[in-house]
């Protein structure tokens, strides 16, 4: 009986390469690359037991770490899966809403003002550049970062530059933390927010950079850091930090990210 290979057969193949690659991409992002190795290993050396020599003893010891190892993975990987979900519903609404503002409005007011607070943003990054002056700025997007605010000072005062300027002055008593902005607002300020754990994080990076990662691969936020040390800017978004960002890629990267 020869070989045959269907179109569902060719689907199947291509379904289960795309679930492998993005779990690959996924374990990558996480620090966990030799851990995808692993696994991979161990199912090949699974498959020839079980499936192509057929030792029954052993494949059926095998088969019973298969189904316990399943459910050992997600709990291992919880916070991986969670953000894998959820970036999946949060693209997806991403492209419904954009859909809807443009059959049923142009939003012009509110861009203009989202262009006016971008710019304030950028400008007060620029000067605490120029001092060195250490800031975290955190930007809200679909998820509200109410657990993040919750352990900071609410404010809940308009976007100045001066203001973001004044707030991350050595001296003041807020400049401690991140500061969260959200609905067009400064929401809150000296926050604390989740360090990442991802080890491939290079050791010179300090913790403002580390949390900025960290609150990007749990949510959907754009962190800002402006080193103490350099003074450079950095941005993250989903987990990457983009390092040493000129004033004017910070803006078109904010234009681009938040003007959804």
């Amino acid at each position: 009986m020869g070989f045959h290979i269907g179109i569902k057969d060719i689907i199947d193949i291509v379904l289960v390469a795309i679930l492998l690659y993005q779990l690959f991409l996924l374990l990558k992002r996480s620090g966990a690359l030799s851990v995808f190795l692993g696994i991979m290993s161990f199912l090949i050396v699974w498959f020839l037991v079980s499936f192509v020599f057929k030792m029954e003893l052993l494949g059926g010891i095998l088969d019973r770490v298969v189904s316990v190892g399943t459910f050992a993975l997600i709990v291992l990987f919880q916070d991986e899966i969670r953000r894998f979900l959820s970036g999946m519903g949060l693209k997806r609404k991403l492209a419904l809403t954009g859909i809807l503002k443009r059959m049923f409005g142009n939003g012009r007011t509110d861009s203009e003002k989202s262009d006016y607070n971008i710019v304030q943003i950028v400008l007060a990054c620029r000067n605490l550049s120029k001092r060195s002056e250490g800031a975290l700025i955190i930007i809200a997007r679909k998820n509200n970062l109410d657990i993040q605010a919750q352990s900071g000072e609410i404010i809940d005062a308009a976007i100045n530059s001066q203001l973001i300027e004044n707030l991350f002055f050595k001296n003041s008593p807020l400049h401690d933390g991140a500061m969260i902005i959200r609905n067009d607002r400064i929401f809150a300020v000296s926050c604390i927010l989740p360090v990442s754990k991802n080890q491939q994080i290079p050791k010179r990076l300090g913790l403002r950079h580390r949390s900025a990662i960290g609150v990007t691969e749990k949510t959907d936020a754009i962190a800002i850091v402006v080193s103490e040390e350099s003074g450079k800017i950095s941005y993250a978004i989903n987990g990457e930090l983009t390092t040493n960002v000129k004033p004017e890629e910070l803006e078109m990267v904010l234009s681009t990210s938040m003007n959804y």
